[in-house]
């Protein structure tokens, strides 16, 4: 898919970059702190599911249904729920950021139970979990295609790397957003995998700081057209003398 959000506000663009570093801490926590599938890698958790059943893994099986399950089911609701949701170049729809609050709270639960078993869940947990942080990325996922131009993928950047190289090459000019959306995505890996390997019950817990810090961004926008609308420019009410 084709980076959509060249003319975002600053603030949109900060959350778009938080989001891509919340979900590579969830893809590393999936991948290797759980069963050896992604969350929100759709693609390869169906090639992972082929190889499964070639090899006759009925384990492997299990966990690719769960993690395609869970994805496919965050989609669909949220698919439901912003169906018909006007965007605009200014600010993302209300119901988009309510969707992001609930996988916030979702994946803190998620943080939470991981934390508490120290990040060792037994089978039943781990199952649970395997499907709630992949409904998380599917939620994320829909939510950026109901926000319309002013955001992109976050879950997935196959799309938006090889259109980014593409038309590099091809003479268009291009900005930095989408290394930078990369350079998130690793980076929030990164911080998963080194937690999962020094303090492992704490490896989630990146992932909803950094999508606490988008949702603050991703609502400064609406803060500061109502408080334009509300004659409270920049934060302060204007004060103008009286006419005589």
């Amino acid at each position: 898919m084709a980076p959509r959000d060249g003319h975002a506000h600053p603030s949109l663009r900060i959350a778009l970059l938080l989001l891509c570093a919340a979900a590579g801490g969830v893809e590393t926590v999936s991948f290797i702190g759980l069963a050896h599938v992604f969350a929100g890698v759709v693609t390869s958790n169906f090639a992972l599911l082929g190889m499964a059943v070639g090899s006759g893994s009925a384990v492997d099986v299990t966990a690719a249904v769960l993690a395609l399950a869970g994805f496919g089911s965050g989609l669909t609701i949220v698919a439901i729920y912003t169906r018909g949701t006007a965007s605009t170049t200014a600010s993302w729809p209300h119901r988009v950021l309510l969707v992001l609050v609930v996988e916030t709270f979702l994946l803190g639960l998620s943080a939470l139970a991981w934390g508490l078993t120290d990040g060792s869940p037994g089978e039943a947990l781990r199952d649970v979990l395997q499907c709630g942080v992949a409904a998380a990325m599917g939620m994320q996922s829909a939510a950026m295609v109901a926000a319309g131009k002013t955001a992109s993928p976050t879950t997935y950047l196959t799309g938006s790397l090889a259109t980014y190289v593409v038309k590099g090459l091809g003479g268009g000019k291009q900005g930095l957003w989408v290394p930078l959306r990369v350079t998130s995505l690793i980076a929030g890996a990164a911080l998963s995998a080194a937690l999962l390997r020094e303090a492992r019950g704490w490896a989630l817990g990146p992932s909803v700081v950094f999508l606490l810090c988008a949702l603050a961004a991703a609502c400064t926008p609406l803060t500061r057209m109502r408080d334009g609308r509300s004659g409270w420019p920049g934060g302060r009410r204007s004060r103008r003398s009286p006419r005589r």
